[in-house]
């Protein structure tokens, strides 16, 4: 253990959580959002079907994000938390709702099964929009003096921030419609087809206006793509200059897949997209953990503690990985007319 960088291989455990989190998740909750739009209740039905047998062991990788945080990097999960207890507590109530709703949805009938819908998508925007909040308050950073968060209750909550928060909702709308495009057939199908067009769009468009205004307000970000103040540093920019070149090639294959009515291609397509969007945002943070406050070396824990907790996590990891791909690999294929959560 004492010939590896451990604060860089635990900030890569995290990353990758983070990353999976998104891209599994995201799917779920892109459903939510796309719910009460749907045509019909036997619609509705089969999109809930699409994420029931997944949806909750997807949050594992959130529960090993928070938690690998706060054992890990201690001193950036005490900056952090209080920076982000209010969003935090948005986010983790919504997804309550999304899970009762799960449970009770199939159960209800008349008004109440019309609550459940509603408490299951305006759970999945909630949990949505909290989560790009909190993403744009950590681009823009967060104040500290001594190793404590010093700023204010509502800091979180910016312009840059809640278009962030925007751009996440349509992101895992994107998520949500290409995953429905592989699990579902007819009408739903081609609805679902439909809807990642635009989704789609105005994710691209919105990356772009996000991307911008981090160059034109100067933030720390900047820094860390070689363009502070927008003057060039090309030890830093030309590694990052296929980044949004790859967007584009990965966006007009998207929509090439869907005019094609591939099945998996457009999901796979916008995964890339936010895997592209993931690296350019470490890079301007890269290594700062919270970002621009402490580096990762000094937010992190002793080495022992770092030590131990990764023997556990490369015992666990595996593990989990596999359940993981056996559950979807056991609920492949279409849902179909009847299918349900029970």
């Amino acid at each position: 253990m004492g010939a590896l960088d451990l604060p860089l291989v635990w900030a890569g455990i995290l990353a990758l959580a983070v990353l999976l989190y998104v891209l599994l998740d995201g799917f779920d909750l892109g459903v939510g959002i796309l719910f009460p739009f749907a045509a019909s209740d036997a619609h509705r039905d089969r999109m809930m079907a699409a994420v029931a047998p997944v949806w909750d062991g997807n949050e594992t990788w959130l529960v090993l994000g928070g938690t690998g945080l706060l054992a890990v990097f201690p001193s950036a999960y005490a900056i952090m938390m209080p920076a982000f207890y209010m969003p935090v507590g948005f986010m983790l109530t919504a997804l309550v709702f999304r899970g009762v709703a799960f449970e009770l949805r199939w159960r209800a009938s008349g008004a109440a099964r019309r609550f459940w819908d509603q408490a299951f998508h305006r759970g999945s925007v909630t949990a949505t929009f909290a989560q790009g909040l909190m993403l744009g308050s950590l681009v823009q950073g967060i104040p500290v003096e001594g190793e404590q968060f010093s700023g204010g209750t509502f800091d979180w909550l910016t312009p840059f921030s809640f278009v962030v928060g925007c751009t996440l909702v349509w992101g895992y709308v994107l998520l949500g419609a290409t995953w429905l495009v592989i699990k579902t057939e007819g009408e739903l199908l081609a609805w679902s087809r439909r809807a990642a067009v635009p989704a789609a769009a105005v994710v691209l468009v919105m990356m772009v206006v996000v991307g911008l205004w981090v160059l034109a307000a100067d933030m720390p970000a900047a820094d860390g793509w070689g363009l502070r103040r927008l003057v060039p540093r090309w030890d830093r920019l030309l590694p990052l200059l296929p980044i949004p070149l790859l967007v584009g090639f990965c966006a007009v294959q998207l929509l090439r897949a869907l005019r094609r009515e591939r099945t998996y291609a457009p999901y796979l397509w916008s995964a890339l997209l936010f895997v592209l969007g993931y690296a350019g945002l470490l890079s301007g943070l890269w290594p700062y953990l919270p970002p621009y406050a402490l580096t990762i070396q000094e937010a992190a824990a002793p080495p022992e503690t770092q030590a131990f907790l990764l023997a556990g996590t490369l015992f666990l990891l595996p593990l989990i990985l596999g359940y993981a791909v056996y559950v979807y690999w056991t609920h492949r294929g279409k849902v179909r007319e009847g299918d349900g959560y029970h």
